[in-house]
């Protein structure tokens, strides 16, 4: 159990985005229930996929309607591509955010990747500032445009930017 647990963490996957209700042990002497009308599996359910930035914006097409995970150091909260129709996510209920290019010597945010996030999941958010690292975990939901669309479930602040007093 140790093992799969350790795993899960690994993998990003919480108790909270596994559907338990169905699990049956072998030593468990209660007939198990009929099995429950599975449909596609949601996002969350699914594994996210490891992946660079970059990867995601060479080949938008490769990560569509796939969950991934990526780590990058973060750029700025911004309202890039919202209320863009064909990817549309309302700047009512949304705020997007960019990180900065890894294959830059420069702070230059890597703009070709449009993420987002709830607002008021994003309010909940620690102060996070420019060159932080943070992990995301999302969805790719288009390509748009040529460009990666992703519905972010998370954005963690791994380490902060060191600042320096003057």
């Amino acid at each position: 159990m140790k093992k799969i647990l350790s795993i899960m963490f690994l993998l990003g996957v919480t108790a909270t985005t596994l559907n338990v209700a169905n699990i049956s042990y072998a030593a468990s002497t209660a007939p198990a229930a009929a099995p429950a009308k599975t449909t596609a599996a949601t996002p969350a359910a699914q594994p996210a996929l490891v992946v660079k930035p970059i990867d995601v914006v060479n080949k938008p097409n490769a990560y569509l309607k796939k969950r991934i995970c990526m780590t990058a150091r973060f750029s700025k909260f911004a309202t890039l591509g919202l209320d863009y129709k064909p990817a549309f996510r309302s700047s009512d209920n949304y705020i997007s955010f960019v990180f900065l290019r890894d294959d830059s010597a420069n702070n230059i945010p890597l703009s070709e990747l449009k993420m987002f996030i709830p607002r008021k999941t994003a309010e909940k958010l620690p102060d996070i500032k420019e060159g932080d690292k943070v992990k995301v975990v999302g969805t790719v939901f288009s390509n748009a445009l040529g460009d990666a669309w992703v519905d972010a479930e998370s954005l963690t602040l791994l380490n902060a930017k060191k600042t320096t007093k003057k």
